[in-house]
């Protein structure tokens, strides 16, 4: 399981890489392992705004369907659509080319209320 240390995570098991004032969401490696095959992904369009902890999304997999949290607050300024079309890549690359939606922060200071790689990580063992 992977835990990239450049990235902040959620205990809902989303992760942010902060590139100025604009988020990079996705969901993280243990989320997908947890999920299984996803087949399923809605988002919301560009120019929507997400709140911090609110739902901004669905992903459905051959066993469940969950809620996708935002991790911080913003404007969405572009989703990935090919996610859309082929949500089967979250499997395989989710801190690649499984983003989700890119944000335009209304608060960057939010980003230090999500845990560190070192604390997802303890999270999730303490999770299981």
């Amino acid at each position: 399981m992977e835990f990239p240390k450049d990235l902040r995570y959620t205990k809902e098991h989303e992760w942010v890489r902060m590139e100025g004032n604009v988020a990079t969401i996705g969901i993280t490696d243990h989320a997908q392992d947890s999920l299984g095959d996803v087949v399923y992904l809605e988002l919301p369009n560009d120019g929507a705004v997400v709140t911090k902890d609110e739902t901004f999304g669905v992903v459905e997999s051959v066993k469940a369907v969950s809620d996708l949290y935002s991790p911080i607050s913003g404007t969405v300024i572009e989703i990935n659509d090919a996610l859309v079309d082929s949500p089967e890549v979250i499997n395989g690359d989710p801190y690649g080319d499984a983003w989700m939606l890119k944000v335009e922060m209304n608060s960057p200071a939010e980003i230090k209320e999500l845990l560190t790689a070192d604390e997802y990580k303890k999270y999730v063992e303490e999770e299981k």
